[in-house]
């Protein structure tokens, strides 16, 4: 089965890789989020991706995806939607099988090496088949987060050239190396991580799959401006993750004022404290003004 040549989310990343920047992939929870990202991508001019989890599909069926793909269409600027971190077969199928998806997750890491790149051929021909790309995790990127089956408790993998040509030959087109990046927080000594690995597997991998970074989490920003960022697109990422750096603002902002102001007042406002931290993102990823880079096929 070819790989998809007319997708939204491939396009986006494809422009990312060939220009030296990287698209921002929000981790999204509600409709607020969805309105912070396409805001914040017209106003920067930049490329966004609005990532969903399977809870988002399990809580409430194909509603928030349905708003985030209307969302997508009707943006000023290129947007695409991808499921974060889909860790079932019968959640892939399902996922693929609503429309609204650009892009899938098939992430089988919780699975035995050899049922894991079965399972992520499998399901890669599945999504392939219906226009959707798919992106995996060769190795184990430690911890967990909010939104995804627990499996913090299973021991991280790193990931080698090797193990990345394993992958490739699944049919999958964008893939996610464990290189010392952890879901979620950071011990105390903030994230170590080993750009030599990062850059070997870019090597070896150039040409055939783009490369995704998970893990970019609170610990990556701060007074550096956004530095560690920058040097992970220097090493091939091309799509950045981002989680906790806008939704941890959005629940203090609710916290702090949820018994002075007005609901729907509170909810505008909310909205506008994600933007803004989804706008940083974007200036420290390089995509801000390159929306005119990505070409639909």
């Amino acid at each position: 089965m070819p790989k998809p040549t007319s997708n939204r989310a491939k396009a986006i990343v494809d422009a990312a890789a060939a220009g030296g920047w990287a698209v921002p992939a929000m981790c999204l929870y509600n409709l607020e989020g969805i309105i912070a990202s396409v805001r914040a991508a017209e106003a920067k001019n930049s490329p966004v991706i609005l990532q969903l989890f399977p809870w988002a599909i399990e809580y409430a069926d194909g509603l928030l995806l349905h708003a985030a793909a209307e969302a997508a269409r009707n943006a000023k600027v290129p947007v695409a939607v991808h499921m974060d971190h889909c860790q079932s077969p019968e959640m892939v199928k399902r996922a693929a099988d609503l429309g609204g998806f650009d892009g899938i997750m098939v992430d089988m890491s919780h699975y035995e090496k050899d049922e894991n790149l079965r399972l992520t051929a499998e399901l890669t021909t599945y999504c392939h088949a219906r226009g959707i790309i798919t992106e995996a995790e060769p190795g184990r990127i430690n911890g967990g987060e909010d939104g995804v089956a627990d499996t913090a408790e299973l021991e991280g993998i790193l990931t080698t050239p090797e193990q990345a040509d394993e992958f490739i030959a699944t049919g999958i087109d964008w893939l996610a190396p464990a290189f010392g990046n952890v879901h979620g927080k950071y011990g105390p000594q903030g994230p170590q991580l080993q750009y030599d690995r990062l850059r070997s597997i870019r090597e070896s991998t150039k040409g055939r799959v783009e490369l995704v970074l998970h893990g970019a989490g609170a610990a990556w920003f701060g007074s550096d401006e956004g530095k560690l960022l920058r040097e992970n697109v220097g090493c091939g990422i091309a799509k950045c993750n981002i989680n906790d750096v806008i939704n941890d603002p959005y629940r203090e902002f609710l916290a702090k004022n949820a018994g002075t102001t007005g609901l729907t007042g509170l909810i505008e406002k909310a909205t506008d404290v994600m933007q803004r931290e989804t706008e940083k993102c974007m200036d420290w990823m390089m995509s801000s003004g390159k929306a005119g880079e990505v070409k639909f096929a």
